[in-house]
């Protein structure tokens, strides 16, 4: 099992519809997200920051990431949910999240 975080901007104009989306995620989403190994998953909002955390549990994450970006019901959730996110001038080329290394963990 593989732990993983990342962190996006939340400007706080659209704070209230982004967690508004999320109190009713689209069942097909969490599906694919199921079908390709994330469990546990969460997102916590703090001022204008979203974090996430999830758990792999898999044994080929870049396959099951790339059978969540070509879902048609993904891509058409992340429409919504884009346009409301700030991503942060630290992430990678290619990366929309930022990936946050994990300093700690109580077993």
């Amino acid at each position: 099992m593989i732990r993983l975080a990342a962190v996006i901007g939340l400007p706080a104009q659209n704070a209230e519809e982004y967690e508004r989306l999320h109190t009713d995620v689209w069942p097909t989403v969490l599906e694919r997200l199921r079908l390709s190994n994330m469990t546990n998953y969460s997102i916590f909002r703090f001022g204008e920051l979203l974090f996430s955390y999830l758990e792999y549990t898999g044994d080929d994450l870049d396959a099951d990431n790339a059978a969540i970006a070509a879902d048609a019901a993904t891509q058409e959730w992340w429409t919504l949910c884009e346009p409301l996110q700030l991503p942060l001038p630290e992430r990678a080329p290619g990366e929309w999240w930022k990936p946050i290394p994990e300093v700690f963990h109580l077993d």
